[in-house]
């Protein structure tokens, strides 16, 4: 099978975890007779540095017309001015809103061999942490009205928190369809005593949750969901939240594992079409030193197989070879610890293509 992948290396160590990526991917065409045909796009910092945008209006056309879009990182010092008008950050923002990638699904696993390198306690952790967030994506106080304004000659500035019924209804039945995969588990996380759009939201999941009686459901407040992620992590199968929530709670969920260097992410819309990145971000401070931990992009890379290109044999053969590498006690350095083996980008990447091969 044939399929078009866009891909955006974007700034920082984003080129050198794509490239290993790709590697994956050609192996994987090679062993299940697939061909990968990639389009190296530009986006971020360094489409700012070339095109004066962040999203050039033909990286987002030739995404549109992708299979897949697979996305490295963007951003870094040299861009970062809160008040800058254009900013790397705006070119994610574009790039979901104009593929109207509604849905965000990020797993936060903790992976055995990785155990130590989470800050909880053996008590807590038990058996290990396997957490499914589901982060609306294109609507809430990201893309609400925003500005500033001058009240009785004292400056300020206002954020609007948007959602209607079919936003929260379509991200739902996403939440519940995934809960069903899993333990059939789903918490919807809000602040439905102090926000409407809160309210509003509560009311569509209870609505939502009569087709799918299986799924046990319970709703809590977003600031004690934050306090239970490290008090009790394993209470969580699926969360399902908005979009502002989304963003603080699966930062959290990703960090309570271990390292946010090995943890993937998928953006989803109604199609097949969705862009798969790590979660982690451009760090510049290590690009180009060949020591940037390419597993959580390569993990994207399983998850566009899956979602993407229904190929699921193919995403766990990844997904195993992945976690053959750290059962042999093979690490980079932000999840280095004492007797393992420290590897840097390019020699990982090699250690998951013989596991495949």
């Amino acid at each position: 099978m044939n399929f078009k992948v866009a891909v955006i290396p974007g700034d920082g160590i984003g080129p050198e975890v794509v490239e290993q990526t790709v590697n994956v991917l050609n192996c994987v065409g090679d062993k299940f007779n697939h061909t990968f045909e990639y389009e190296y796009l530009i986006a971020g910092g360094c489409a700012i540095d070339e095109k004066g945008v962040p999203l050039p209006e033909e990286t987002l056309e030739a995404c549109k017309k992708a299979d897949a879009v697979l996305l490295g990182a963007v951003g870094g010092p040299k861009w970062d001015d809160p008040n800058a008008k254009v900013r790397p950050e705006q070119a994610l923002l574009g790039l979901r809103g104009g593929m109207n990638l509604y849905c965000n699904l990020r797993p936060a696993l903790l992976y055995a061999p990785l155990k130590e390198a989470s800050p909880l306690k053996d008590s807590i952790i038990g058996d290990g942490i396997d957490i499914c967030v589901v982060r609306e994506l294109t609507g809430g106080i990201y893309f609400g009205e925003r500005g500033r304004e001058e009240i009785d000659g004292v400056p300020g500035a206002y954020d609007t928190e948007r959602y209607n019924v079919n936003e929260v209804r379509r991200i739902a039945k996403i939440a519940f369809e995934t809960a069903m995969k899993r333990d059939k588990k789903l918490t919807s996380v809000d602040k439905a005593n102090i926000l409407e759009t809160s309210r509003l939201w509560r009311g569509v999941i209870e609505e939502v949750a009569k087709d799918y009686p299986e799924v046990t459901v319970n709703h809590m407040y977003v600031d004690n969901a934050s306090m239970q992620l490290v008090r009790d992590p394993k209470q969580f199968d699926v969360i399902v939240t908005s979009n502002m929530f989304g963003d603080i709670l699966s930062d959290e969920a990703s960090m309570i594992t271990g390292s946010i260097g090995m943890l993937p992410s998928a953006s989803l819309g109604e199609g097949k079409l969705g862009m798969y990145e790590p979660i982690h971000g451009s760090a510049p401070d290590i690009a180009g030193k060949g020591i940037a931990n390419p597993l959580a992009t390569i993990l994207s890379a399983a998850m566009m197989l899956r979602y993407s290109f229904n190929l699921e044999t193919e995403a766990k053969v990844i997904e195993g070879a992945v976690l053959k590498v750290l059962e042999e006690g093979y690490r980079t350095g932000d999840i280095m610890s004492e007797g393992m083996k420290l590897v840097g980008t390019n020699e990982i990447g090699r250690l998951v293509l013989e596991k495949i091969e």
